[in-house]
């Protein structure tokens, strides 16, 4: 309070002393050229100075409050422009992850074309016009992306190239993923969509090409390779017999792809089941069962045992003595145990057959061992339980009939 006093006071002696200056030296003050001509006393002069400084910075101070960068007023404003950049974004980001796919590409969009780094904007928005099915609109985009970041080619054609996979076009997102191989050929991202685009075109030779640059990038852990190779390699033994309709020529195709696996692979338990189930199906029985018993004597599997009882060999009483041997070190084996009924079933061996069959069941229901337990006991006249494990067997290849509701049978 006494400060303000003092300020007044200040004040009041300062008016007074100027008016008393005003008073005794009022000052003149003249100024020509030409035709114009100013003259006024010197305390008016500065007067209308100061008029004049005030004007021009109210002014001054307008514009800048309209058309300044902190423009809070002025629309168009730097400020202003840039939030409603973010807002764009934040609203394209939202809608994408939700799937609004019109939204997300208008703001994504909107976004991309004002940002200096639009890239993320582009891919985003090219996304969103490729889930509404506008293809030609989704390349667009990536092509504008291309224009205003060059240097992000090859990001943006690994999300060409997954666009283009989603709407089914595996032929062009292989073209893509192909040309980038070639460019970046140790680029990790590619060699793994490569690697996932010709699984899923079922393009086993392929995959096992690609397989060396896999293991020397190290794309894969090592687990997941190796259950990828032994895949690759399987389902390349089973195309190369269905590729020629000739039985003779088709074996012979898949001799020469069986032989191109290297001496450790030819012992994988997984490998030699898909060779052997190819040589069943191309009718060379015996050959299929000397593979088998080959493999199962050098290192027992419990699904090579199951495929042993559907080959017939040479000798099937040789072929029983064989698996009866494998029985000593594996009595609880269900698959074990459906083989050696099926091979007692070769041998006529009706009674044996029946026990090693019911073996089978008491250690796992499965279908197999049902049908083929009933169609023995229907030979031997117990059709009664031969319906029921033909029963049995049916709910089990399809436990969700025994859920499904039935029609109400209807009264004539």
């Amino acid at each position: 309070m006494k400060r303000l006093y003092v300020i007044v006071f200040l004040a009041i002696a300062a008016t007074a002393a100027l008016g008393l200056a005003i008073a005794e030296h009022s000052g003149y003050v003249l100024i020509a050229y030409k035709t114009f001509r100013y003259e006024s006393s010197l305390w008016a002069t500065l007067a209308l100075v100061a008029v004049l400084w005030l004007v021009i910075w109210g002014i001054k101070a307008l514009v800048e409050l309209v058309m300044a960068s902190s423009g809070v007023v002025n629309p168009w404003s730097r400020r202003n422009r840039s939030r409603r950049v973010q807002v764009a974004i934040e609203h394209g980001q939202l809608d994408l992850a939700e799937g609004r796919w019109a939204s997300a590409q208008r703001h994504l969009h909107r976004a991309a074309e004002a940002e200096r780094q639009p890239l993320l904007y582009y891919l985003g928005a090219a996304r969103a016009a490729n889930e509404q099915g506008n293809y030609e609109e989704s390349d667009n985009l990536l092509e504008r992306a291309l224009e205003r970041q060059p240097q992000a080619e090859l990001a943006i054609a690994l999300n060409h190239a997954q666009l283009q996979t989603d709407r089914g076009d595996t032929d062009g997102a292989l073209a893509t993923l192909q040309a980038m191989r070639e460019r970046h050929p140790h680029n990790a991202q590619t060699l793994r969509q490569l690697q996932r685009l010709l699984q899923q075109r079922g393009d086993w030779s392929a995959v096992i090409r690609l397989l060396p640059e896999l293991r020397k990038d190290k794309i894969l852990p090592a687990a997941e390779l190796t259950e990828l190779e032994r895949r690759a390699w399987g389902a390349n033994l089973s195309l190369a017999a269905q590729r020629e309709e000739d039985g003779a020529v088709g074996q012979q195709a898949l001799e020469r792809a069986w032989q191109q696996l290297t001496s450790a692979q030819r012992q994988e338990p997984q490998l030699v089941l898909a060779y052997a189930e190819q040589l069943r199906q191309l009718g060379a029985q015996v050959e299929a069962e000397e593979v088998l018993r080959t493999a199962l004597k050098r290192s027992y599997d419990s699904h090579l045992a199951r495929l042993y009882g559907l080959v017939r060999g040479n000798d099937p009483a040789r072929q029983l003595q064989a698996a009866e041997g494998w029985l000593k070190d594996h009595p609880t084996d269900p698959g074990l145990l459906l083989t050696l009924g099926r091979l007692c079933l070769q041998n006529s061996l009706w009674g044996k057959a029946r026990d090693y069959l019911e073996s089978s069941l008491r250690v796992q229901r499965n279908p197999e061992a049902c049908a083929e337990l009933a169609r023995l006991l229907a030979q031997m006249g117990d059709t009664e339980r031969s319906n029921q494990l033909f029963q049995e067997g049916l709910g089990l290849l399809d436990e969700r009939l025994l859920a499904a509701p039935l029609p109400v049978a209807v009264r004539a």
